[in-house]
């Protein structure tokens, strides 16, 4: 009877795990989503460009500094943030749609993240272009330490 046991269970356990299989269908990566990214080339000017976490919030923009940002029709891009009084500096990545359950969500796969994207709630004019993020979703020296902490993040950007 242990026998019949013993493989009774590694048939179950092989059979669990060979059968496993997940009802969500795979996250398709497009260009083409609400609009599409190659609509997004050019270059871009915030007029906000706000980090938060908990209680605090710094808009590079409101205080006096400027962010930047230059898109190719790709949708890869490099975004320049010069905060005042501190050093500016550079990030980038590509954006594109990640398209699930017949819904398009803007998404971002930055470089220094190259194996993981972050999804934002976006509205595009032509003109404007406004990105918000989640938790997590960008990364900022609130104390000016040498430390990015993760936040969230509110850019509007217009075409320049």
């Amino acid at each position: 009877m242990k026998t019949f046991t013993y493989i009774f269970l590694t048939a179950l356990i092989s059979l669990t795990f060979s059968c496993n299989k997940d009802d969500d269908p795979e996250d398709v990566l497009t260009k083409d989503g609400r609009f599409p990214i190659s609509e997004l080339a050019g270059t871009w000017e915030a007029t906000k460009a706000q980090f938060s976490v908990n209680t605090v919030s710094v808009d590079v923009v409101e205080d006096g500094g400027t962010a930047s940002m230059s898109v190719q029709s790709n949708g890869r891009f490099t975004m320049t943030l010069d905060p005042v009084n501190r050093a500016a500096y550079t990030v980038s990545g590509e954006m594109f749609w990640e398209e699930w359950q017949n819904t398009f969500y803007f998404a971002i796969t930055w470089d220094d993240y190259p194996d993981d994207w972050d999804t934002y709630g976006e509205t595009f004019d032509g003109t404007t272009l406004t990105l918000n993020g989640g938790a997590d979703t960008g990364e900022y020296d609130f104390d000016n330490d040498g430390d990015m902490e993760a936040c969230s993040v509110h850019f509007i950007f217009v075409r320049s």
